[in-house]
């Protein structure tokens, strides 16, 4: 049971900076634009906490019984789906990319 919470963990934090740290659609689409523009990334950001809740309501029902949760349940997981793309979202916004240094 550990190993399934830890590989639910794992695909939240991937899932969370995914859009962060590329320029294509869900990860696998081109775009013809050359920049995501943030409200896109957010969305791809909501469309990947249900796919990972998906994934985790999967490995729950393979290992036993699914548990009913309320509103506090998706009110936090959300809040740590947030959090687990801080980094992405420093990464994109907030760090100076430098230009590469000429020889």
């Amino acid at each position: 049971m550990s190993a399934g919470g830890t590989l639910v963990i794992l695909l939240a934090v991937l899932g969370a900076n995914l859009p962060f740290v590329n320029q294509r659609l869900i990860g696998l689409l081109p775009r013809k634009a050359a920049v995501k523009p943030l409200w896109l990334r957010l969305i791809e950001m909501v469309v990947a906490y249900f796919v990972v809740g998906a994934l985790g309501y999967l490995i729950e029902s393979g290992i036993g019984n699914v548990f009913s949760q309320g509103w506090e349940f998706y009110a936090v997981t959300a809040s740590l789906f947030v959090v687990f793309a801080f980094p992405g979202f420093v990464y994109r916004y907030l760090w100076r990319h430098r230009p590469a240094a000429a020889a």
